[in-house]
């Protein structure tokens, strides 16, 4: 007997089984363009920050020549409200309707675009774009796996998702260490560890396409939380590929 994924609606029904099932590409195109649309919304306000001193005085105090000394108290808001938007986002995805959700992913996009404006100070503009464009071969390739491959990518993504806590965990430690070896080395880990999950969340997404009902509330929401999750496995990937072979100004 076929086992069948379950996906509840904001109305408490279940929608189910491949009778009920959308066009995986249908799906999957719904992802994506949230997807680019998030990165697009974020590489824009990351950009504008960056570029526009008033702004960013908002994000960062300054000394008398000028030199950024820190984060202002805004500046830790900004930085720690994208992880909220996500617990909220995961934990209230049953309750929320599609439309207050899109507005909360946009809102994460647009913050977390305004977090990463540090990029930009930090990091010549030829090598983020040499990173951005590296990072979106490998992604691209990743995501063509995790559509394609037979294999069942679920204990891999057990394995990941215990390496992913592990780096968070070792990354709060070295914020105190400030080890540039550690660094190194949780950034190659971390490189390893999205590019796994973006194939992971690939087969996830896919298979989720083949039983969510088209053009309901749900396949909507479903399709919002999965371009969270690939967007997070880009910008993560992105950041760890910059951490090794972006030149600093």
């Amino acid at each position: 007997m076929e086992q069948q994924n379950e996906f509840p609606t904001t109305g408490g029904q279940v929608i189910y089984g491949p009778e009920t099932g959308s066009s995986v590409r249908t799906f999957l195109s719904s992802v994506f363009t949230y997807m680019a649309t998030a990165l697009v919304i974020s590489g824009a306000m990351a950009w504008l920050f960056a570029s526009t001193p008033e702004l960013l005085a908002y994000l960062y105090n300054t000394n008398a020549e000028g030199m950024v000394t820190g984060r202002s108290i805004l500046g830790w808001v900004v930085m720690l409200a994208p992880l909220g938007l996500v617990f909220l986002m995961g934990g209230m995805v049953e309750k929320l309707s599609g439309s207050v959700l899109l507005l909360v992913f946009l809102a994460f996009a647009t913050l977390m675009g305004i977090s990463l404006c540090y990029i930009f100070i930090l990091y010549a503009p030829e090598a983020i774009i040499k990173v951005f464009f590296m990072s979106a071969g490998i992604f691209g390739i990743m995501a063509v796996a995790g559509y394609t491959t037979k294999t069942d990518l679920t204990k891999l993504g057990s394995l990941l998702f215990i390496g992913l806590i592990g780096i968070i965990i070792a990354s709060v430690i070295n914020m105190f260490l400030g080890s540039s070896t550690m660094d190194y080395v949780i950034s190659i880990i971390g490189v390893v560890i999205f590019t796994g999950l973006t194939a992971y969340d690939m087969q996830k997404l896919k298979r989720l396409g083949e039983v969510v009902a088209t053009g309901t509330e749900t396949a909507q929401k479903m399709a919002l939380m999965g371009a969270l999750s690939l967007y997070l496995d880009f910008i993560n990937l992105f950041l760890m590929l910059l951490r090794l072979f972006g030149r600093r100004d």
